[in-house]
């Protein structure tokens, strides 16, 4: 807070105490839940042995199997396959490459490249990602084209990301980040191996949301009483993102196999719960927009509250929800465009088949991302005004609540000769300041003054 000419003022003692009050008032929520969630992280933990899945996975992955690079020494096109109708013909080539990392560094392999590969462009001293089988069976390792190598432009976006973020959005934004890692943590170390080891997804999905949303917001947004009331919008959220879902993917028989990730996964193990796996995603996917919306709402709120701290809990919730309204409608397009630009290619080959919209629309494939996508709108619209009764009801409740805080003395108002005393010049009306004593032989006011003898 700053005065009229720029200086920094004190907090208001009243107003922090109302916050105070308002993160003890949302604390008696809370700390059930999050001790709930610490049981939940503790019996849903995943075992430490190989899962079936894993275990299946070894047969299709012999063990060894690593991923070194390689640079093309000598580079042979051949034509693989002849033009028919509309088809170009495919062109492939057959590279020589020499191994640069790993058991067989320095050695000098052959690698068949495919037509998709040639056609990018690739020359001599290119590098690329191979795929190292240790030839168990024969004795002899066996090289295959992998990838391309794509580390150095990774890892420089995310150098320029960092320290965007960090320039722009300074400790709060570098926090964010650090939150971020923490989010990926939970989600590889206890989420997908919990989902692999055959736990309840649901439960696995809720436990783990809740974790990282405790965590992320606090940690980028700090401890008070306007990220207590996004956290408790935020939960609201994800709970009911898992309620709708499970109705929505029993209702629309959601098998979860309308992908090749997960028909490769049910040839790993077929007794994990696919129908589920859609739930948990839908759960999973709601985290980052849940995130933005409460936290913008329940800022909001408590911005108003500071503005007007007499208005009642109606009034802040009406005027919080005409902002809320206002991010609804831009969160909407958000959604939809999202899955719209990631589904791109899905959606060309629909448009190829020209298959009838609805038979598109409600098919397997797109199917199963519109009823995530609806679901977890709903989720997203509820949780705002949500978000907004929480914070008017526990910020007037706060405000009635506070005690008294004794207000700084002000000094009593001056009366007029005090204040024309104090201004240069200036005397009370109707007086005329007494004059100072003058020399004897100084003439008065009245007398006339002796002439210059010059």
């Amino acid at each position: 807070m700053t005065g009229p000419d720029g200086e920094v003022l004190p907090p208001d003692p009243a107003a922090v105490e109302r916050r105070r009050r308002a993160v003890r008032l949302m604390l008696y929520v809370l700390v059930p839940i999050g001790l709930a969630t610490l049981v939940g992280l503790v019996a849903l933990w995943p075992a430490s042995g190989q899962t079936a899945a894993e275990q299946a996975a070894e047969s299709f992955m012999p063990p060894g199997t690593t991923y070194p690079e390689a640079t093309i020494a000598s580079l042979e096109t051949y034509e693989c396959a002849e033009a028919t109708g509309n088809a170009p013909a495919q062109t492939c080539a057959r590279a020589v490459m020499v191994v640069a990392e790993g058991d067989s560094a320095g050695d000098y392999v052959q690698v068949e490249l495919p037509p998709e590969v040639v056609a990018e462009g690739v020359r001599l001293g290119d590098e690329l990602v191979l795929n190292r089988d240790p030839g168990v069976d024969t004795g002899t390792p066996g090289y295959t084209f992998q990838d391309f190598p794509r580390g150095t432009p990774i890892v420089v976006l995310a150098l320029l990301f960092t320290l965007i973020v960090g320039a722009v959005a300074r400790l709060r934004g570098l926090l964010a980040l650090l939150g971020l890692g923490f989010a990926f943590v939970v989600l590889m170390q206890f989420m997908l191996p919990a989902l692999l080891d055959g736990s309840s997804p649901i439960w696995v999905s809720l436990v783990g949301s809740s974790a990282i949303m405790f965590v992320v917001l606090y940690l980028a947004h700090g401890f008070s009483a306007r990220t207590t009331t996004a956290l408790l919008g935020t939960l609201f959220g994800l709970a009911l993102s898992a309620a709708i879902g499970a109705v929505a993917v029993a209702a629309a028989h959601l098998t979860g196999f309308s992908s090749e990730e997960a028909t490769q996964l049910l040839q790993f193990d077929p007794t994990l719960d696919f129908s589920g796996l859609v739930l948990a995603a839908t759960v999973v996917a709601g985290l980052g927009i849940l995130n933005d919306v409460t936290i913008t709402q329940a800022s909001a709120v408590w911005q108003l509250h500071e503005a007007a701290p007499e208005s009642s809990w109606h009034q802040l919730f009406r005027r919080g929800m005409s902002i809320g309204r206002d991010h609804i409608a831009s969160t909407i397009y958000t959604i939809v465009f999202a899955y719209a630009g990631a589904a791109l290619p899905l959606l060309l080959l629909f448009e190829l088949y020209q298959r009838p919209f609805w038979t598109t629309l409600t098919g397997s494939e797109v199917g199963e991302e519109v009823i995530r996508t609806l679901v977890g709108g709903i989720a997203l619209v509820l949780a705002v005004p949500v978000t907004t009764l929480v914070g008017a009801l526990v910020a007037t409740a706060a405000s009635t609540a506070a005690p008294d805080v004794a207000p700084a003395p002000v000094a009593a108002p001056e009366t007029a000769p005090a204040q024309a005393l104090r201004r240069p010049g200036a005397h009370p009306a109707g007086r005329r300041p007494a004059e100072p004593p003058r020399h004897r032989d100084e003439p008065g006011p009245g007398a006339p003054r002796p002439r210059d003898p010059r």
